[in-house]
C-alpha cells in the first residue's frame, strides 16, 4: 500500500532545499542588478550607479490603484530621509511618458522615476504584483521588501530605514 506524503512534510522538504536559482531575492542577500532609463532625460540609470547610498526601489504603474494611495508615503520618505534614494520604477507600456508625468504631477511625486516598459524589474526581483517595494542598503544588500502599498509609519520599514541610514 502506497502512503501519501502530508503537505507539511512536502513544505519542509522544499524549505530545506533553500532558494532556487533565479528565485525571489532574499532579505540579507545581495539585491539583483537592475538598469533602466530615467523618465527625465532618457538617460541610462542603474542600481549599480547608486551603490554607496541606500535605495528605496518602488515598482508601480499608473493603472495600479494601490500605487496611488502609497505615493504620499513615498514622497514623505523622499522629502524627510536625507541620504536615501527613493526611485519609482514604472512598468507602464512604452510611449506612456506624458501620461506618467501627468500622473506624477496629479499625485505630487517628485522622486526619480525609471521607465521599464518591458517589465524586466518584475522578473529580476520576482515580484508578484504592484506595488512592490525594496530597500537596498548602500552595499547592495536587500534589507527589506514589501508587497502592497507602503506606509511611511510602517514599523518594519522605519526600523530598516534607520538601520540603512545609520540613525
Amino acid at each position: 500500500m502506497k502512503r501519501s506524503r502530508s503537505p507539511l512534510f512536502l513544505l519542509l522538504i522544499l524549505a530545506a532545499c533553500g532558494e532556487a536559482p533565479g528565485g525571489a531575492p532574499a532579505v540579507g542577500r545581495p539585491a539583483p542588478e537592475f538598469a533602466a532609463v530615467a523618465l527625465e532625460g532618457a538617460r541610462p540609470v542603474s542600481l549599480q550607479a547608486l551603490r554607496g547610498r541606500p535605495v528605496l526601489l518602488n515598482v508601480w504603474a499608473t493603472w495600479c490603484h494601490p500605487c496611488r494611495q502609497e505615493i504620499p508615503a513615498l514622497q514623505k520618505i523622499h522629502r524627510t530621509r536625507r541620504g536615501l534614494e527613493v526611485v519609482g520604477v514604472s512598468i507602464d507600456e512604452p510611449g506612456q511618458d506624458d501620461e506618467i508625468r501627468a500622473f506624477l504631477r496629479r499625485y505630487g511625486a517628485t522622486y526619480p522615476i525609471w521607465l521599464d516598459p518591458d517589465d524586466r524589474v518584475s522578473s529580476t526581483f520576482a515580484t508578484v504584483g504592484v506595488p512592490t517595494t525594496f530597500l537596498i542598503g548602500a552595499d547592495g544588500t536587500l534589507l527589506w521588501k514589501h508587497v502592497g502599498p507602503v506606509s511611511a509609519e510602517d514599523p518594519g520599514l522605519v526600523r530598516a530605514l534607520a538601520a540603512a541610514l545609520n540613525r
